[in-house]
């Protein structure tokens, strides 16, 4: 699992065209580099993954190439080329299943963790309505009803997104 801020908690990616910016970029990193996404949950000041790689030593080469590639994609739709974009990231290798299924869930609904959405399949830059037509009904069912409220994950920001309205 994998949790990145940006530099200063600064909302960069605070609209619908910045947040497709990253999840984009992020989906053609994965594909790239053989990293198979289970949940992840993008917002303009942080982002969350978990992911499956049969690599796991090339994982910090992958998110220097996305933090690169998005910081000057980034800086290049704001006219600010010098800015810092990024500040750090969180990685846990999962090697419980308990702990991986709370990560699921937690991921999945982390648009609802912050207040963004009532429903976490409204929230266009996460995972959770994927989650919902992919996954087997009895195994989201488990992954949804696992508890998440005691793990350790470092998520204590403000999210607003300038020009998203949710439907619920």
């Amino acid at each position: 699992m994998v949790t990145a801020s940006t530099y200063r908690k600064t909302p960069v990616f605070s609209s619908r065209q910045k947040l497709d910016l990253l999840m984009h970029r992020f989906q053609e990193l994965a594909s790239t580099h053989d990293l198979a996404p289970q949940a992840w949950a993008f917002f303009p000041n942080h982002y969350h993954f978990i992911g499956i790689f049969n690599d796991v030593q090339r994982l910090r080469r992958i998110i220097q190439r996305f933090h690169s590639i998005t910081a000057r994609e980034i800086n290049r739709l704001d006219r600010t080329p010098e800015r810092r974009i990024w500040f750090q990231y969180w990685d846990s290798h999962l090697t419980f299943e308990r702990s991986y299924f709370a990560r699921l869930h937690y991921v999945h609904e982390n648009a609802v963790h912050h207040g963004v959405v009532r429903h976490a399949s409204n929230y266009p830059w996460c995972s959770a309505s994927w989650f919902e037509r992919k996954a087997n009904s009895s195994f989201r069912k488990m992954v949804l009803h696992f508890p998440c409220n005691e793990i350790a994950v470092p998520d204590s920001f403000d999210v607003t997104i300038n020009d998203f309205h949710p439907t619920a």
